[in-house]
């Protein structure tokens, strides 16, 4: 070992190339980084505990939008709009029964007087019939509150605890907009931990199996936890400027160690094949990161410009979800080629598994693994006798086996697997898009049970679900007002039409103003208020909104309410989507032409990025919208649609993940066909070289995102199923089966490129062929 660890600090050449240069750097210092490395990640570690306080539960509607502005204007003008808390306050018996209606009285005194509380609506002492159940068991106390998202949450839990028991004799319990962000900030943190509990000791047991070596599958946990702890120590960060979807810190950690044990496998075991091979550890590693390192580079890239695509969607759930994918990519792919080749130094040869076996033999026995298309320790060839005939090295693999039953019949393959995608996907013509409401929490949730009372008891259903602001419009319009609401009543499903001039129905006026009429009118304007049967996140809400925003207003309008918000979360993501879905295609096209300088590779990668990820949507509408199999992802509330938000996420997500694979597999054929000129030799051989390596690597990835769907909160379980079912589809059906039918199919035109695109690629794009020197 001491011979070795010389041999590493006193290379016999300069270096030249700028992995070289790197090693040697790294090798020269090597004690010092690693002491550096855990003293920042300590202190990383310390900001980063401090983002769970910061969290916002919020950022699924654009704040910009009509709907958001009428709301802003209702809770400012009218202190009206959705509240931040309701108490649902019972009784044994009637809540007009003397002793309850004083008990009541008092807890509403109480509230008044909380400096905390901006306006409170109360059924004591006036007895609106709006505010108590059916059975008169029940009274409703609607509270709206002072600060932004966070301080509101905080008030609300404050309330909740100290209204638990009520006044006795009444008992209460919480719903609204506050409670629910504040059990949802909760149950994030709880589930993470949950998550990690069940992640970690697996992971850990597969990749000890895969190396054969507990040193190296704690290097390669290590790149995770260096990368995760960066990120959340950003995200603390970024919550002094802007606000941070408690989501972020859950997708930091399944996917920052999902990425990062990915480019740890590869690079160790690129590192290990080195040394089987009998090259030294300095000359291994300089193979290892000048050709596995450089692999990682593209893809920690491609996932991290891939996550920026969400930056164009001014919803703050989407954009603090992008900068933890960024963040955590990017910080993944730099452990991996700074920190993880330290710790290869360091450790010598002991990274070494059971007589020296490489994690990606896949059952071959013969040595593989040459570090640059040439020199000493060949194996002999995979596809019989012969120079230059590289395809029977591993011919005993199951890989190598799969990859060459594919290409001599490549039709059959693409005929039989593409219609399996296609019949997943087809769930997801009949998608129907909402929003997360407080059925998001499951079935167990206090704030949602509490809520369903309010569905089923109060008949929230036939109360305001929408609300229209007139700005500007005041009493000498009074005239135009009501002529303005008789229209509004003529709308489908809208049963009533309350403000300043009356009660409206059908088109006629069914009651005049009454001293409560007031609250409609205030200094900045008008509003009514629309009593409707149709359910706000459902294609009948919609249809209302844009109904009523359709109606001739006497000033211009500003129509609000959950249906509206829906309307408008569902325009914006329209609106944008085209764009992040260029940058996307754009990256990864850009990437992979500077990867390989082929045109029809990245075009074929796109293509079946784009098959895999619509089975998955198929999927997902056939699990969470329509309801089925929940007894293999865990029970949730079935509402009859999915998340507008969690696919466009999940896109970004899988599009950029799923390049890891196709770089890990495409940076050995490239190696090979440069080495044999050979197609199908070098199809073959990539897919034995990395069939194991990307199949490990996904069932990782695969157990981070499964860890994270055993969360109750349906959008967690959603991405976590959604994620788990895009990576398992790209390794197998899509990586294994469709990309070598589909290369062979192509023959050379897969490194076809017009010439001056070949001129671009020469002086910008990036090769493995460079020479080793020996060091």
């Amino acid at each position: 070992m001491t011979g070795t660890l010389d041999r590493v600090a006193a290379p016999d050449t300069p270096p030249t190339t700028l992995p070289e240069r790197l090693v040697h750097l790294l090798a020269r210092w090597r004690y010092a980084f690693l002491a550096l490395t855990v003293l920042v990640t300590i202190g990383l570690g310390a900001v980063g505990l401090g983002v769970f306080g910061k969290l916002s539960g919020g950022g699924w509607t654009p704040a910009g939008s009509e709907s958001a502005r009428a709301d802003a204007l209702l809770r400012e003008h009218f202190r009206s709009g959705s509240p931040d808390l309701v108490l649902l306050v019972a009784a044994p018996g009637s809540v007009d029964d003397p002793s309850a209606a004083a008990a009541g009285r008092r807890l509403t005194e109480r509230l008044r007087a909380d400096p905390r509380v901006r306006h409170l609506d109360s059924y004591w002492p006036l007895g609106d019939p709006a505010l108590v159940s059916r059975d008169r068991g029940t009274a409703l106390i609607s509270l709206r509150l002072l600060g932004g998202e966070r301080e509101a949450a905080r008030t609300a839990e404050d309330i909740r605890r100290a209204t638990a028991t009520g006044a006795p004799p009444l008992t209460a319990s919480a719903a609204g907009r506050a409670v629910a962000k504040r059990d949802l900030e909760k149950q994030s943190q709880h589930d993470l931990v949950r998550a990690e509990l069940i992640a970690a000791p697996l992971v850990l047991l597969i990749l000890v199996r895969i190396f054969g070596n507990l040193l190296s599958a704690l290097l390669a946990l290590s790149v995770g936890g260096v990368a995760v702890v960066g990120t959340l120590a950003l995200l603390h960060a970024l919550t002094e400027f802007t606000q941070v979807s408690v989501f972020a810190v859950n997708l930091t950690t399944a996917l920052g160690f999902g990425l990062a044990i990915d480019y740890g496998l590869f690079i160790i075991t690129r590192h290990r094949e080195e040394l089987a091979a009998g090259r030294d550890v300095r000359e291994a590693l300089l193979v290892s990161v000048r050709t596995a390192g450089r692999t990682v580079f593209f893809s920690a890239l491609t996932v991290t410009l891939s996550m920026a695509a969400l930056l164009v969607f001014p919803l703050y759930f989407l954009r603090s979800l992008a900068y933890a994918g960024m963040s955590v990519a990017a910080l993944a792919g730099l452990t991996a080629v700074l920190v993880l080749p330290v710790c290869l130094l360091v450790a010598g040869r002991r990274v070494e598994g059971r007589r020296g076996r490489s994690p990606s033999a896949g059952g071959c026995q013969d040595r593989v693994g040459e570090g640059s298309g040439g020199g000493p320790n060949r194996v002999g060839d995979l596809g019989g006798p012969g120079p230059g005939n590289a395809g029977g090295r591993g011919a005993g693999g199951v890989f190598h086996r799969t990859a060459r039953a594919v290409m001599r019949r490549p039709v059959v393959t693409v005929v039989l697997v593409v219609p399996v995608l296609l019949c997943l996907a087809s769930p997801f013509q009949r998608v129907e898009f909402g929003l997360s409401d407080d059925r998001a929490l499951g079935a167990s949730s206090p704030v949602h049970r509490a809520t369903d009372v309010m569905r089923e008891d109060f008949g929230l259903r036939s109360t305001a679900l929408a609300d229209i602001v007139l700005p500007g419009l005041t009493g000498p319009s009074s005239n135009a007002l009501a002529d303005y609401a008789r229209r509004i009543s003529l709308t489908a499903h809208v049963l009533r039409v309350e403000t300043s001039t009356g009660s409206y129905r059908a088109g006629a006026q069914q009651a005049p103003p009454t001293p409560s009429s007031a609250r409609f009118s205030a200094p900045g304007g008008s509003r009514l208020s629309i009593v409707t049967d149709a359910e706000p996140y459902s294609a009948q809400g919609g249809a209302l909104v844009r109904a009523l925003r359709a109606v001739p207003a006497p000033v211009p309008a500003l129509v609000g309410g959950d249906a509206a918000a829906l309307v408008d979360t569902r325009a914006t993501v329209g609106e944008r989507l085209w764009q992040a879905a260029a940058i996307i295609v754009l990256v990864i096209f850009t990437l992979l032409f500077l990867f390989t300088g082929s045109i029809l590779v990245p075009v074929k990668a796109v293509l079946l990025n784009l098959l895999s990820l619509t089975a998955t949507f198929g999927a997902i509408v056939h699990v969470f919208q329509d309801g089925n199999l929940r007894w293999l992802v865990g029970d949730f509330l079935v509402t009859g649609t999915t998340d507008t938000l969690l696919p466009v996420l999940m896109f970004c997500i899988a599009f950029g993940v799923s390049m890891d694979y196709e770089m890990f597999l495409l940076s050995r054929i490239m190696e090979e066909h440069r080495r044999t000129g050979d197609t199908t030799s070098a199809v073959a051989y990539g897919l034995e070289r990395t069939g194991r390596l990307f199949t490990a690597a996904a069932l990782v990835l695969a157990i981070a995102m499964a860890a994270m769907a055993t969360s109750p909160l349906t959008p967690l379980k959603l991405l976590g199923v959604g994620l788990t079912l895009a990576v398992v589809l790209d390794a197998t059906l899509v990586r294994m089966l469709l990309v070598p039918a589909i290369m062979k199919m192509a023959g050379r035109a897969n490194w076809w490129c017009p010439k001056p695109l070949r001129r671009v690629h020469a002086r910008f794009g990036f090769s493995e062929a460079e020479p080793v020197k020996a060091a």
